[in-house]
């Protein structure tokens, strides 16, 4: 059998095509495995991380209780430590919004931490009454 330089060169094409083909491979496994930058920052660690005790005072309606509720903060990301189902986020400055329910009750909160503190104001519907006041967090 003869190859010539003509055989070789049929071959080129090919050559070509395969080296294509696993650099689209490569390049399609890399942006699949890769994180979106928004997924990272939500799961990073932020400087808000922790346990807050957050003290629910009321100022208006038929609520007269003051009531405490641990919640975590992870990233962006709200949560309960125990006391009812918790949901909400806060932003890289502090700025957060939660809200909280125990059965039919419920209390929309929003304010801002900072440092080891922060404040601000809630309101919602407790046993039936409509209330609303302020809150104050620690983090613990």
């Amino acid at each position: 059998m003869t190859i010539s330089a003509h055989s070789i060169t049929s071959f080129a094409p090919f050559k070509a095509l395969g080296a294509l083909r696993w650099a689209l491979v490569a390049g399609a496994l890399a942006a699949s495995a890769a994180p979106s930058i928004a997924a990272a920052q939500a799961a990073r660690p932020g400087a808000f991380d922790g346990t807050w005790n957050v003290t629910f005072t009321p100022r208006a309606g038929n609520c007269h209780a003051t009531n405490t509720v641990p919640f975590n903060v992870y990233g962006t990301h709200v949560s309960s430590a125990g006391g009812g189902k918790v949901t909400g986020g806060i932003t890289r400055k502090g700025n957060v919004t939660v809200r909280i329910t125990v059965g039919a009750s419920y209390a929309d909160g929003s304010g801002r931490l900072a440092g080891n503190s922060g404040a601000g104001r809630w309101s919602g519907l407790i046993t039936g009454d409509r209330c609303s006041g302020i809150w104050q967090a620690i983090r613990s």
